[in-house]
């Protein structure tokens, strides 16, 4: 699939982008380094996306022996697991900034260094506060190089932007679901050190570090490739309407899909369901963005508005949702499809992000403002739940507020997918 990829790819770019001598003919050297530099920025999207979710997810395989190792309180590790959104939405607005100084590759390649540094210190820091510290350093690089991937998509592969966002999105679930099913059996065949068990994703980490190093010296803006005419200054980004319904749909998926994360198994345990089965039915959930990831952002690409693609999802979710609150045990396996598929809305978002703006620089704007919003939007909705769930005693008000929650997403999604770009809102 990736040289199948990179090959048209390739030929995209010799005609539409290269200029001069070096575009005379498809065999010059010229021609070739560009082919392998292609073939080498899509290896470090993928190894880049495989590290963007295992730092999250292999640490809530093992929170119970974390807890213990640590002596970590129950509202400790509660703040823990809102970590994550926060410090993306916090250090995802430093992307662009350093991006625009040192170069988009640069500051991938520094994310991943972050990220093996983060991973391989945080469990041997030996107490809680350096825990919390390492963790935020794995999810510093996460943040930035959450938000610099559309950027890096829409600068090397413009006519390519769905199928690169789907192989990436695909990368990302792959790297979610895995880090999650399989931290507990390594932890085990590591001899049961849950250290061991988190150090062992800093190795995936470090991997993802090599492909970017040939772009450090790379300095170029976003923005660096536009022709003179498409290159403008910083936007006033909160003048665009479709920056805010996007930032909204981001943030409202976001928060369903870590109250998915957070509680569903939970809710079939809760309705009789064996707690392994329970497991591995949020893994279906999980696992069915891997395939999903990639279809959705080819086709939202080929359609001249994404709404429709939001409301289905959003009908998936609604589905679902019902499911879990009229017969959780009876229905427990569709409605863990039928979430898994409206959890996609994430790589929705992420293709959306590299279509509503012409430029380079104006997708960097545009996927740091949604990213960090809607991260900032998704912290209360796990907590609400458990709240709801603590004071109510049951799933009816929780389930309640997620099915209210998903028809705003439907209405942003739909606002979100019209066929208009930031620049000419912005510039109104």
């Amino acid at each position: 699939m990736m040289g199948a990829m990179v090959s048209e790819e390739t030929r995209t770019a010799s005609s539409t982008t290269m200029r001069g001598p070096a575009a005379a003919t498809d065999a010059s050297p010229a021609s070739g380094t560009r082919a392998w530099t292609t073939r080498l920025i899509v290896l470090g999207i993928v190894l880049a996306a495989l590290n963007l979710r295992p730092a999250i997810t292999s640490l809530g395989a093992l929170l119970e022996e974390v807890r213990d190792g640590l002596g970590m309180s129950g509202s400790v590790a509660g703040v823990l697991t809102s970590v994550p959104p926060l410090c993306f939405a916090v250090f995802g607005v430093m992307a662009p900034r350093l991006a625009r100084r040192f170069g988009p590759g640069a500051v991938v390649c520094a994310g991943m260094v972050a990220i093996t540094a983060g991973l391989l210190i945080r469990p041997y820091a030996g107490s809680t506060p350096a825990f919390l510290v390492a963790s935020a350093l794995a999810l510093m690089g996460i943040a930035v190089s959450n938000v610099l991937m559309p950027v890096i998509v829409k600068r090397w592969f413009p006519d390519r932007v769905g199928t690169m966002t789907g192989l990436y999105s695909m990368a990302l679930a792959l790297g979610t679901s895995t880090a999650a099913a399989v931290t507990v059996p390594l932890t085990d065949a590591l001899g049961g050190n849950w250290q061991s068990g988190l150090a062992v994703w800093a190795a995936l980490a470090a991997a993802a570090v090599l492909p970017w190093i040939p772009f450090v010296r790379d300095r170029r803006a976003p923005s660096a490739e536009a022709p003179a005419r498409e290159r403008v200054p910083a936007l006033r980004i909160t003048r665009s309407r479709t920056a805010w319904a996007l930032a909204v749909f981001f943030g409202l998926q976001a928060t369903a899909a870590y109250i998915t994360m957070g509680w569903m198994a939970q809710i079939f345990r809760d309705a009789g369901v064996p707690a392994s089965t329970a497991g591995l039915l949020l893994a279906v959930t999980m696992v069915m963005g891997v395939p999903l990831a990639f279809v959705i952002p080819r086709v939202a690409t080929r359609l001249p508005h994404q709404g429709p693609i939001a409301l289905v999802l959003g009908v998936c979710g609604l589905a679902g949702y019902a499911g879990l609150y009229f017969a959780p045990a009876a229905g427990a396996w569709a409605w863990a499809v039928l979430l898994g598929i409206s959890n996609c809305a994430f790589p929705l978002a992420l293709t959306m992000v590299g279509m509503r703006a012409r430029t380079g620089a104006g997708v960097a704007q545009l996927s740091a403002f949604a990213q960090s919003t809607g991260y900032l939007i998704s912290i209360p909705g796990p907590l609400l739940v458990g709240v709801l769930y603590q004071h109510s005693g049951g799933w009816g008000l929780p389930i309640a507020l997620m099915t209210a929650l998903m028809i705003p997403q439907m209405a942003m999604g739909v606002l979100a997918g019209r066929n208009r770009t930031v620049e000419e809102e912005a510039a109104r």
